[in-house]
């Protein structure tokens, strides 16, 4: 039996390295989208904090610079949370870049291995019919032979 050997091999081996490489690169970005939304959290934590710290100044008296430089502080943590909030979505619309280049070379790919298989199932059928005739002319020439 001949072996078979797929004449675009390359192309297959290079779409299945660019869907690995899309992969990491999701998985990339699906990191980073998790740590800004962390930093989000933890600043979302802060803000409160300052808030509660603030209404216990309130509550236990009337230190003005207390009270003013929290008021700083709340505000100064909504700055921050509201830059934090556009680099969430900043990382979520890298995430989605991510997953459409992502399932394109999946896509890709897996053209590729189909035209591979379908590539093979005909080889095979050549092959069968190779054989099918050989088996053919064998058995003609020894059924000529005892004539």
């Amino acid at each position: 039996m001949a072996k078979f050997i797929y004449r675009m091999q390359s192309v297959l081996d290079i779409k299945e390295k660019m869907e690995e490489q899309a992969k990491n690169e999701f998985a990339g970005a699906r990191m980073h989208l998790d740590e800004e939304e962390e930093k989000l959290n933890i600043l979302i934590n802060r803000k409160e904090g300052y808030e509660e710290q603030g209404r216990q100044l309130q509550k236990s008296g009337l230190n003005v610079l207390d009270i003013l430089s929290n008021r700083d502080a709340i505000a100064r943590m909504k700055e921050f949370i509201e830059i934090q909030e556009k680099a969430v979505i900043a990382a979520r619309t890298q995430l989605e870049n991510a997953r459409i280049k992502l399932q394109t070379a999946m896509q890709e790919s897996k053209i590729q291995a189909k035209l591979k298989e379908k590539a093979f199932e005909e080889f095979m059928k050549e092959e069968n019919a190779r054989e099918s005739k050989e088996v053919d002319e064998l058995t003609s020439y020894t059924y000529g032979q005892k004539k």
